[in-house]
């Protein structure tokens, strides 16, 4: 099968196209024929060696998470799926999913039906992005309808979603991105969600009242940061996103009832996945870039 490996740590240049040998599901898992996989962040962190490089091993790998396609085969005790039902997730994070490739192999319990009103390249764009804004503001914050969120990094791809799923729960949303610091003079939010990182992650702690919650997404937190968080009252977590096909489930819902709604910015063909990381790493991407690996 054709699949984009991670030949060494370095720069888009590294990730080759080749031939490998197709994966067998075992017991409890699927095999999926790919359809598309979308890029995110933490693909190109992976490829240069940082990001969940310790977790994926040495090169050479095949990368990515995301994905959508339509179920090939199953291995034993897998109840979830019949085979050619339409499927999506990002399995086996922080640990190498493969999702660059021909065909994947996952656990079912970590892939769901994917939305029906989304076509395939929506739908490959949708889990690492939405799982973090869900387990982030839904599960880990549990915002509710009066809630007040701040998003720094609305336009990337868990902003423009985490904007939607906080609305969906009837909170009041701020949106705001790095060339809107000054929007970070805002106070007395409940939440404030960071997918920014760097010197903002400091800044949102004075948006947030007594006993808000800092989500530091994207850089995680200082110890100087959360000890000034602590001082303050301030809680702070830092998310790292799992797989979970039951929120995918919910999150299906929610597309299907046009309460959510993922943008696409760039569809690539699988073969140049390195121009996607190049276009991702120059920054401006409003949304999410998708590999197009075949046709339904």
């Amino acid at each position: 099968m054709r699949a984009v490996e991670v030949t060494r740590f370095g720069g888009p240049e590294v990730l080759r196209t080749a031939q490998v040998e197709p994966p067998s599901p075992i017991s409890t898992e699927v095999m999926v024929r790919v359809l598309a996989a979308s890029v995110n962040p933490v693909d190109c962190k992976t490829r240069r060696g940082t990001g969940v490089s310790r977790w994926v091993g040495p090169p050479p790998f095949i990368a990515g998470w995301d994905v959508a396609g339509v179920v090939e085969s199953m291995g034993y005790g897998v109840t979830r799926f019949a085979v050619g039902d339409l499927v999506y997730g990002m399995p086996r994070f922080p640990r190498a999913a493969g999702a660059y490739a021909e065909y994947v192999t996952a656990p079912s319990r970590q892939l769901a039906l994917a939305p029906r009103t989304a076509s395939h390249i929506e739908a490959a764009a949708l889990p690492l992005a939405a799982l973090t804004a869900w387990q982030s503001l839904i599960e880990a914050a549990r915002v509710t309808s009066g809630s007040t969120v701040l998003v720094h990094g609305m336009s990337g791809g868990v902003g423009h979603v985490a904007v939607q799923l906080a609305r969906a729960q009837g909170a009041a949303v701020l949106m705001t991105n790095r060339n809107t610091r000054e929007a970070l003079s805002a106070r007395d939010f409940d939440v404030a969600l960071d997918l920014v990182g760097g010197d903002d992650t400091r800044s949102l702690l004075d948006t947030l009242h007594e006993g808000g919650l800092l989500l530091a997404v994207a850089d995680g937190a200082s110890d100087e940061v959360k000890a000034e968080a602590s001082e303050r009252g301030v809680r702070v977590l830092e998310p790292l996103v799992e797989p979970d096909g039951h929120a995918l489930q919910e999150i299906a819902a929610l597309v299907d009832s046009g309460a959510v709604k993922v943008m696409i910015d760039e569809v690539y063909p699988l073969e140049q996945a390195a121009a996607a990381h190049e276009r991702l790493e120059r920054g401006g991407v409003r949304g999410k870039l998708v590999l197009e690996v075949n046709r339904r």
